[in-house]
């Protein structure tokens, strides 16, 4: 009977298991569907007359020839010039995650084991000035890059992305710093190691999992931002996320919904990439910064 008993699906986890499966669907489906209509005209994506269409390719067909079409995606990369919106993010990106992640491992181990009450008080200036909003910020540099003539490049924009995103930076690799003990660094100075060789031969190898997760971080707020990259570069220099919204077109010019569609696709496939390539790094960095101890 026991055997019997122990062998029986408890009915929490079949409405767990529902629950998630039911979410996994509701997150997957708009992704899902903006892939699906990618590959069709704008008449049948945006179909008025029956949702239908977008998935049998009505017009698709008439115009085409096929049930799909490739279309917005030569638009967008060849006819748009989309790889050039490619090529800026990744140079923005690469650079702002690097220069990123050097100072706030550098300061959140000063920080974590400085003793000192002004730890507490540089930490605090820059909660404050993480939590200003974007906007404000930008709005306060454009003079001053107007006057020396350097707005509209994107090393401009590196550095205002890399002012805003430090704080943030800095707080999170200071709470993995907390969770080492310091006696490892300890241990190896007296070993003969010198600080710095202890910091990065002992400590960078134990908070490996801790730097990869904040650098994915850093990583979405340099490759998703819309506000400082449409400020602060020009037309010819600007990245994804502002190349995508200019597709979409103004009151004044009409744009081609279909190309803002396929480079939506195009910009997100590479962060479900990023995010299952890094999995098992986030998690564990993620678990070692909730606990400290």
């Amino acid at each position: 009977m026991a055997t019997r008993a122990e062998s029986r699906i408890s009915p929490l986890v079949v409405i767990s298991t529902a629950l998630v499966a039911v979410w996994l669907v509701i997150a997957a489906f708009p992704f899902i569907w903006t892939l699906w209509g990618s590959f069709k005209v704008q008449g049948d994506f945006f179909s008025k007359a029956d949702w239908r269409n977008a998935l049998y390719g009505v017009h698709t067909i008439q115009e085409t020839g096929n049930a799909s079409t490739g279309a917005g995606y030569q638009g967008a990369w060849v006819q748009e010039e989309f790889y050039r919106a490619a090529m800026n993010t990744s140079i923005v990106v690469f650079f702002t995650v690097v220069i990123s992640l050097t100072i706030g491992t550098l300061g959140g181990f000063a920080l974590a084991r400085s003793g000192k009450r002004y730890a507490f008080w540089i930490l605090m200036a820059a909660l404050v000035f993480r939590a200003m909003p974007h906007i404000t910020l930008v709005s306060g540099y454009l003079l001053p890059f107007f006057e020396w003539n350097i707005w509209g490049i994107l090393p401009t924009t590196i550095v205002v992305l890399v002012a805003i995103n430090q704080p943030f930076t800095l707080w999170m690799l200071h709470s993995f710093f907390l969770n080492i003990p310091r006696e490892m660094d300890e241990s190896a100075m007296v070993d003969g190691c010198t600080r710095f060789q202890a910091f990065r031969y002992v400590i960078i190898p134990v908070m490996w999992p801790g730097v990869i997760t904040t650098g994915l971080f850093s990583f979405l707020l340099a490759y998703n931002d819309f506000a400082v990259t449409s400020m602060l570069l020009s037309e010819q220099n600007e990245t994804m996320i502002p190349k995508i919204a200019s597709f979409l077109g103004t009151t004044q010019v009409e744009g081609n919904v279909m190309f803002a569609v396929a480079a939506v696709v195009s910009a997100t496939a590479p962060l479900f990439m990023l995010v299952l390539f890094f999995q098992r790094q986030i998690v564990s960095g993620l678990t070692t910064g909730a606990v400290k101890g």
